[in-house]
C-alpha cells in the first residue's frame, strides 16, 4: 500500500488478489480507479472501492478526469502514489 496527499485530496493505492486499486478521498467523498492485477486491462472508475462500475477507460488520464469530476476537483489536484503511476494501457 502507498499513499499520497495534495490539496485536500488523499490517494491510497493497494493491490488485492484480483486488482490494482487507487482510491481518492476528499471531504468524505470517494472515487476509485481499478485495473486487473496483471495491469493490462481497461481501467474501471467507481464511486467507491467496491462500488458499481461507472465507466471504463483505456487511458489513465481519462480515468483520472472522471475521478476528479466525482470529487469536484481538477484532475491536476489528484495526487498519484508512485506505485500507481503506470496504471492504464
Amino acid at each position: 500500500m502507498s499513499t499520497a496527499e495534495a490539496d485536500g485530496v488523499t490517494a491510497e493505492y493497494t493491490e488485492t488478489d484480483d486488482e490494482r486499486l487507487l482510491v481518492f478521498e476528499r471531504d468524505g467523498a470517494t472515487a476509485a480507479v481499478a485495473q486487473n492485477i496483471e495491469g493490462y486491462a481497461m481501467l474501471k472508475v467507481r464511486p467507491t472501492a467496491d462500488g458499481d462500475e461507472l465507466e471504463r477507460y483505456y487511458g489513465f488520464d481519462m480515468a483520472l478526469d472522471h475521478a476528479a469530476e466525482l470529487l469536484g476537483v481538477s484532475p491536476h489536484d489528484l495526487p498519484v502514489p508512485e506505485d500507481a503511476a503506470d496504471m492504464g494501457m
